[in-house]
């Protein structure tokens, strides 16, 4: 008797362990079982937002589960990646724009309350929004040559740029001390008020992403004159990067990445990246992107998770370079 207890508790224990392994072999099959929360750390309307949003449209196409994008503006994008890496590790809450300036810029000019390499873990990037320098269309300068030779022969060379210590105002620095010709930058309150002070004609040049400046780009009321990437962006091929005219001035622009608080289960992680990927390759999402002036530029964990300490490297030397404080 006592024998057939045993085999039968030694039965019950052993179906209870499978029961368990499959338990949780399903669960992680089946995640995601709710929508996962996209946060972003800006305002609605903005570059990081749309990219979101057109993610959002094509997401569906590759996952039972939809993307429920909230925007949490605040304090330059830190109020809004914070709220990631407090949130609970389970795939669940995701954040956009990761790469941006709060995590490749800011961390050089002041105390961060998160440490953004150790506390985010990056799933993919998606797009680099290149830094394009402009001037009116009804402007005399067709080149960014044109603008130093004047500004060289003392003619003062004003700059919008949408915030101090910003991806545009750091191109703009760069520029006046590499060519060795001053430029006073002009800070705003944010894209759009700079991309306006430049289309009323109050400033020589200003910059912007391609999705801001790309509407005024297309009525001809700006005019590209060169764009700060190592290579020319795609969503103007025929605008020439700064190298190409001489001026040794590239930076990264605006990463938009994306990452998932520190601790996130590395099989999750591969299904955010693998579903992104999907996304990235989707001929309507490319599409969209490209009428958007937003390149798609796809990078996998290893690889996103390799640029990023190196773009945040190449931030800090170039504002060490330019003696950039706030």
């Amino acid at each position: 008797m006592n024998h057939l207890r045993k085999v039968t508790l030694f039965l019950a224990l052993t179906m209870i362990a499978m029961l368990t392994v499959c338990g949780l072999c399903f669960g992680a099959e089946k995640y995601p079982t709710k929508p996962i929360q996209v946060i972003v750390p800006y305002a609605a309307g903005g570059s990081s937002d749309v990219l979101a949003r057109t993610v959002e449209k094509v997401w569906t196409k590759y996952s039972p589960q939809p993307l429920l994008i909230v925007d949490k503006p605040g304090a330059g994008g830190v109020l809004g990646t914070e709220y990631v890496i407090r949130a609970k590790p389970d795939g669940y809450t995701v954040l956009f724009a990761y790469g941006s300036g709060c995590d490749l810029v800011m961390p050089h000019l002041q105390k961060m309350p998160y440490d953004h390499m150790k506390d985010l873990a990056p799933v993919a990037r998606l797009s680099i929004h290149s830094v394009v320098v402009n001037v009116s269309g009804k402007s005399q300068f067709k080149t960014m040559k044109d603008v130093l030779d004047w500004g060289a022969k003392g003619n003062k060379i004003t700059a919008a740029v949408s915030t101090a210590a910003g991806a545009v105002d750091l191109v703009m620095r760069a520029i006046s001390k590499r060519a060795g010709v001053a430029i006073t930058t002009v800070p705003f309150t944010g894209g759009a008020d700079a991309v306006t002070a430049l289309a009323g004609g109050h400033l020589v040049i200003g910059g912007g992403h391609p999705s801001e400046v790309m509407p005024h780009i297309k009525s001809g009321r700006f005019r590209p004159i060169g764009v700060a990437l190592d290579k020319r962006d795609g969503a103007l091929p025929n605008v020439p990067t700064l190298k190409e005219q001489g001026i040794n001035v590239s930076t990264w622009g605006s990463v938009k990445g994306v990452a998932v608080p520190a601790g996130t289960p590395p099989e999750i992680i591969a299904y955010l990246e693998s579903t992104l990927k999907k996304v990235c390759e989707d001929k309507d999402f490319i599409k969209t992107m490209t009428a958007l002036g937003q390149p798609v530029d796809y990078l996998n964990t290893k690889d996103w998770a390799a640029f990023i300490p190196k773009a945040y490297k190449d931030y800090g030397d170039l504002i060490q370079e330019l003696g950039i404080k706030i």
